[in-house]
């Protein structure tokens, strides 16, 4: 399959429901890079005027998932994928639209190529920084994914 932001912003409408009602949406992907954006609005806000952190937390796992999904797809052959850890830095009120980058595509495909040679369970740890529209950091998560080679 062929990953697309308009596919997978389809995908979040029926797979991930509450990411799509609260504005996550993927802006761009390559084999290196993902984008998404979410801007701050009612449905996603907390009590104190900015965007909940558990809204950030998607848009940032989003970011890093699609890219390993798109890796494992390219790879041509089973693999699980799962969140072992996380782990987040909040810097700054998230206001207005806010942009979460993985660039880390490279690296997954090197754990993915290890566990298909190894046969064993790979880790691998993807940043997904939160960019406001001022290019001001506003939150930075880091996502430990495991995957392993199903038989």
């Amino acid at each position: 399959m062929k990953f697309t932001p308009s596919k997978i912003n389809f995908f979040l409408l029926f797979k991930l429901p509450s990411a799509f009602f609260t504005g996550i949406r993927v802006k761009s992907i390559s084999d290196e890079k993902a984008v998404a954006h979410v801007k701050f609005k009612w449905i996603n806000q907390n009590p104190f005027k900015s965007m909940f952190w558990a809204v950030q937390g998607m848009a940032a796992e989003f970011t890093t998932g699609i890219l390993v999904m798109q890796s494992i797809d390219k790879s041509n052959r089973k693999i699980s994928m799962l969140v072992t850890n996380m782990n987040a830095t909040f810097t700054k009120k998230a206001v207005g639209r806010i942009h979460f980058e993985c660039n880390q595509g490279r690296d997954i495909d090197a754990a993915i190529q290890r566990a298909v040679e190894t046969g064993e369970g790979q880790t691998v740890i993807l940043t997904s920084e939160g960019i406001n529209e001022d290019g001001i950091s506003v939150s930075k998560f880091e996502f430990e994914w495991s995957l392993k080679v199903k038989p």
